[in-house]
């Protein structure tokens, strides 16, 4: 489905109903907004984890801006701060009020941009395996550690240059190494997904704003809760940037959840333990 958004027409997606039969009434469930990663990739490698909460949730997903289904658009609106506004922007053309939101990864950013602009607008908040400002340096090191010399190589040339084969390279040597292992479906998932390289050139190449972002003082204006999520081994937003958001909130805003033999996504590699922990967190703050 889509909506204009701020000028831009939006690729979004819902699984589950508003409202739930429950006895005598109808049950209003709240709105869970799943943000995904990349830049560049769209929502569907999300499905499998998340559309399993319209239990308790009615589950929207969205494609960024100039991401998956939401194209064509301006490459110069594809700004953190644009990408934010969209969120607030999308609530308020389907008339959703006081989302939850998840962000993961490049969708963390998002998330942070949109409750640090819209501070009062979420209901709460989910960052999972992101960063306030990334430490590009410190994640090449661990590819090398992880991966040797070829992925510490490679690495470097994806980060800085991104070619085509760089980019090749990149997702066969150095993507294995977000988490601890294969996932039964993954094959499909990637042929299932839409990326979008010329999103992630513009936001994460030497000139983009990923070397720029820093978050860290707005994070100071959300008043909702927030769980931050990581895993010990992930080497592009490794746990110590985790905590460096916990430490930005308002102080009792965050609760952290690190979990340790995960990667880049806690809940790929450990769903039984991670997605119970979102659950719960969800129906907190039901």
């Amino acid at each position: 489905m889509f909506v204009t958004v701020n000028g831009q027409k939006l690729f979004f997606d819902v699984v589950g109903s508003k409202l739930a039969p429950d006895g005598p009434r109808m049950r209003e469930k709240p709105t869970f907004l799943v943000l995904h990663g990349g830049p560049g990739f769209d929502h569907s490698g999300l499905r499998g984890d998340f559309d399993g909460f319209a239990d308790i949730a009615q589950v929207v997903y969205l494609d960024h801006r100039g991401n998956g289904r939401s194209v064509p658009s301006d490459p110069a609106t594809w700004t953190l701060a644009q990408w934010g506004d969209d969120i607030r922007g999308l609530c308020d053309a389907l008339g959703i009020e006081r989302p939850i939101v998840l962000g993961q990864s490049f969708g963390g950013m998002v998330a942070q941009a949109y409750a640090t602009r819209h501070p009062d607008h979420p209901r709460a908040l989910i960052l999972s395996s992101t960063a306030a400002r990334m430490d590009l340096e410190g994640s090449l090191k661990i590819f090398a550690q992880k991966g040797g010399p070829e992925a510490g190589a490679i690495a470097e040339r994806f980060w800085n240059k991104a070619a085509e084969a760089d980019v090749a390279d990149y997702m066969r040597v150095c993507m294995p190494l977000y988490n601890r292992g294969a996932r039964p479906d993954d094959a499909g998932a990637r042929q299932r997904a839409i990326m979008r390289f010329e999103v992630y050139r513009h936001f994460s190449l030497p000139d983009g704003e990923i070397r720029t972002m820093d978050f860290r003082a707005a994070l100071a204006k959300v008043s909702c809760p927030v769980l931050v999520m990581g895993g010990e081994d992930d080497p592009i937003t490794p746990p110590h940037l985790a905590r460096e958001i916990v430490a930005s909130l308002p102080s009792g805003r965050a609760e952290l959840r690190l979990f340790d033999n995960c990667g880049h996504g806690a809940f790929r590699d450990d769903p039984a333990r991670a997605l119970p922990v979102i659950r719960a967190f969800i129906e907190k703050n039901t």
